[in-house]
């Protein structure tokens, strides 16, 4: 499937390598691989935002695969292939097109395990935790990052909520209560910008949309958090999720990352090197 086409300068120890897709609808990506992997972690999958700069999230990522030995996988949704690639099951079926891209990097010795570690900003947040709703037997650990707005775990219709669409969407559904169980039980982070409170047009807003999550991107991550929450704990679950404000910081990713907070977050690990 795969034509090693470029790669790019980067920390020495760290392989970037962009694969591009031979086939119609293959998946593109980019890689971040250190010489010293630890094959005992997961990989990390990060998912672009609406502006699908894959290419920035492999980047910007790569300096702390060199430091954890871990893999970085960002996939590049293309705009004529998965428009609407953030709502999972729309617009070409990027569920599918990841777990074949899975696949094809497990096999070229790239990806060695079934479960990874997810992380999205922006538009690739909402993909990666509907994704972990669909899935959550494939995710080991869910970071969200500035999602524009979420499915919350009740009875409204998808993309708000986990009910069939009035015009059905093929494949989405919650296949039974157990993987929302499966869900509730990740370890969920959540993050989001003390200045990201600016509407724009991918905040998709609506009477509906604002009276159930909230008008602004930090009001929606609240509302969701609490509602994971409150989800959790109707099934009996004590919830691993946790919501961090991230000081000064806007709607833009390298600032987010550049934030000591996010990548404690991303990574979970208390001594960590500074970004390159």
């Amino acid at each position: 499937m795969f034509d090693h086409t470029r790669q790019l300068a980067g920390p020495a120890s760290v392989k970037l390598t962009r694969f591009g897709g031979l086939g119609s609808g293959d998946l593109p990506c980019w890689t971040a691989v250190p010489d010293r992997r630890d094959t005992t972690k997961p990989p990390l999958v990060a998912i672009h935002g609406l502006h699908r700069g894959a290419k920035v999230q492999a980047t910007t990522l790569a300096s702390y695969a060199e430091a954890f030995g871990q893999t970085v996988i960002a996939p590049l949704f293309a705009r004529e292939d998965w428009p609407r690639y953030q709502q999972v099951v729309r617009g070409g079926r990027a569920d599918l097109a990841l777990l074949s891209l899975l696949s094809d990097l497990a096999m070229a010795g790239i990806s060695g395990t079934k479960r990874l570690e997810l992380s999205g900003y922006s538009g690739g947040a909402q993909f990666a935790h509907r994704f972990a709703m669909l899935y959550p037997h494939r995710v080991s650990r869910l970071t969200v990052i500035a999602a524009g707005w979420y499915t919350f775990p009740d009875d409204a219709p998808f993309p708000r909520g986990l009910a069939a669409p009035k015009a059905r969407s093929a494949g989405w559904h919650l296949r039974d209560h157990n993987d929302l169980r499966a869900f509730l039980n990740l370890p969920i982070r959540v993050l989001v910008g003390t200045r990201d409170d600016q509407v724009d047009n991918n905040t998709r807003s609506g009477t509906r949309i604002d009276a159930q999550q909230g008008r602004t991107r930090r009001e929606r991550a609240a509302r969701w958090v609490a509602a994971i929450q409150d989800a959790a704990h109707r099934c009996g679950i004590e919830p691993d999720i946790t919501l961090t404000e991230l000081d000064g910081c806007g709607h833009d990713f390298r600032t987010c990352l550049a934030h000591p907070d996010a990548r404690r977050q991303l990574f979970e690990h208390t001594e960590f090197p500074e970004a390159r």
